[in-house]
């Protein structure tokens, strides 16, 4: 049986998590962005045999291989933490999340290491058909690696293709047909386009911002605006279907997870014809879903927006927080929401069966155990709920996602007329003399940054107080682990990923200053 651990450990554990994977997060969307604009460029090198493109990418190769290495070592330390601190998670649903990210390991991996080597040391030794094929299977192979980590969190956010072993305490696939319907659900298939797109946005602020620096110390010029009109148009469209697959995500998670959707818009009552609030300031003194106070200060809604996002339709329904609480309001599927307290009475129902139905298993009891089955089964999909003390616990920091999906999504915006004008002024040959907007560009490489980040933030704990949405809480996930270890580990990491981040600031900087080799300045 799944145990409930002490708060500090919970709390340890996902901040050490949260910490690993903040650091994954700034390497892994740079390699995703840069791994296109190099095949771009060195695709322009074979097509013209011009020796500039070829000095140009090997310019860019080397950024790339800096982030790819960091990115690598946080992202194998993100892996171990499943199995060291997230035990119970793992054991739970290993069957299905291991799948995904075995592929990843063996698949992606692999193709990665295969064709990386040959892209960084295969300069003059193989055909440049064959180094070109290499570069663009490494930037497959990240895109392939992304797939299966992706899934493996979307998974998380909308569990399909499982059922419940009572008597392993394992959710398993059944089938092929199982393990297809996790890897092409349709949050899957959105939240992979999302957030590589995301990635190639930020690969393109960075070349921009990194040209605009050339421009400012009026060093390889030629090789500064060449760069920034190929990721500017690059940049521009990737922000437009980012655009896109964000609006087809925020429907999914209206869906799939309103408490998610009510945090984000700091919506408390719900109702029809419901805006989204574009400008918003929260009332930092409600503290609870039910103490009657004001959720805003003051806001600024865009009318029927949020309905619009939710249902597709103008005057449609959306649950706030204190809707998903009570309950009683007809879902998408066309069933009746049941409450909080009805799902956590299932939910003690589900435990305390699988407890009867275990002891009768051990006792060789059969019969009594088939007996008990059904009344297992029929509350099975509550089970998570039964680890929930209050309904209060199902309610995610509001503040943190009402805030940070502010930024993910004004930043999206920003992105989208940065590259306008980028393009624009690079095509009309006036970038060069605008030193004001060099600045902005080399700035906003900290923007894409942050609206990675903020994006992250906004998928991770909105779904709390759940590992695995409805099915797994984090504090049934957890390893029984004394506290001290895990914050021992957690200032370690702390300091070795630090150290990671200077180093690979340092020797990008580095390259950047001593710029192209073989190139005339």
């Amino acid at each position: 049986m799944l145990e409930q651990i002490n708060t500090s450990l919970i709390d340890w554990s996902r901040a050490q998590f949260a910490l690993t994977a903040m650091y994954h997060w700034l390497f892994v969307p740079l390699t995703l962005g840069l791994a296109l604009l190099m095949g771009i460029m060195e695709t322009l090198y074979v097509r013209t045999g011009n020796e500039f493109w070829k000095h140009t990418t090997k310019f860019w190769m080397k950024l790339f291989g800096i982030n790819f290495v960091i990115g690598v070592a946080t992202g194998l330390i993100l892996e171990f933490e499943f199995g060291t601190n997230w035990s119970n998670y793992s054991w739970f649903v290993g069957d299905i999340f291991g799948a995904p990210l075995a592929i990843e390991g063996i698949l992606a991996f692999f193709l990665e290491a295969t064709f990386v080597a040959i892209m960084f040391f295969g300069w003059g030794r193989v055909s440049k058909r064959l180094h070109l094929v290499s570069t663009w299977l490494t930037g497959a192979g990240a895109a392939i690696s992304a797939w299966w980590i992706l899934v493996a969190n979307s998974w998380m956010q909308n569990p399909v293709g499982m059922t419940f072993n009572p008597d392993t305490m394992r959710n398993e696939m059944q089938s092929a047909g199982s393990f297809w319907e996790v890897a092409f659900s349709d949050v899957a298939v959105v939240k992979f386009c999302h957030t590589v797109l995301s990635g190639w946005v930020l690969g393109a602020v960075f070349v921009v911002g990194i040209s605009c620096w050339f421009l400012l110390k009026k060093r390889h010029e030629r090789m500064a605006l060449s760069s920034i009109k190929i990721a500017s148009a690059f940049g521009l469209f990737s922000a437009l279907v980012v655009a896109f697959t964000g609006d087809t995500s925020g429907y999914h998670v209206a869906q799939k997870q309103p408490m998610k959707l009510a945090a984000i818009e700091g919506l408390y009552n719900g109702g029809t014809e419901q805006g989204l609030t574009a400008i918003g300031l929260l009332n930092p003194a409600k503290e609870r879903y039910d103490d009657g106070k004001e959720p805003f200060l003051f806001e600024i809604k865009i009318p029927y927006a949020l309905s619009f996002l939710s249902t597709r339709s103008l005057d449609g329904y959306v649950p706030g927080i204190n809707e998903v609480i009570a309950g009683g309001y007809t879902q998408p599927d066309g069933t009746v929401a049941l409450s909080a307290a009805e799902k956590m009475a299932a939910g003690r129902e589900a435990l305390s069966a699988l407890d009867a139905y275990r002891t009768a298993k051990q006792n060789g009891d059969q019969q009594a155990a088939d007996s008990i089955l059904p009344r297992l089964q029929s509350n099975v999909k509550y089970l998570g709920y039964g680890y929930i003390n209050e309904p209060a616990e199902l309610v995610p920091n509001v503040p943190l996602n009402f805030y940070a999906f502010r930024v993910m999504v004004g930043l999206g915006c920003y992105f989208i007329l940065f590259f306008a004008v980028v393009l624009f002024l690079a095509y009309k040959n006036r970038l060069a003399s605008m030193r004001w907007m060099q600045w902005i560009a080399l700035f906003t490489i900290i923007l894409g940054h942050l609206a990675g980040q903020a994006g992250w933030i906004v998928a991770e704990t909105g779904r709390q107080p759940w590992a695995i949405q409805d099915l797994l809480p984090v504090n049934a996930a957890i390893s029984s682990v004394p506290t001290y270890s895990v914050q021992t580990t957690f200032f370690l990491f702390l300091a070795v990923f630090t150290i990671l981040l200077i180093a690979g600031i340092g020797i990008s900087l580095r390259i950047i200053r001593k710029g192209p080799e073989g190139m005339e300045d």
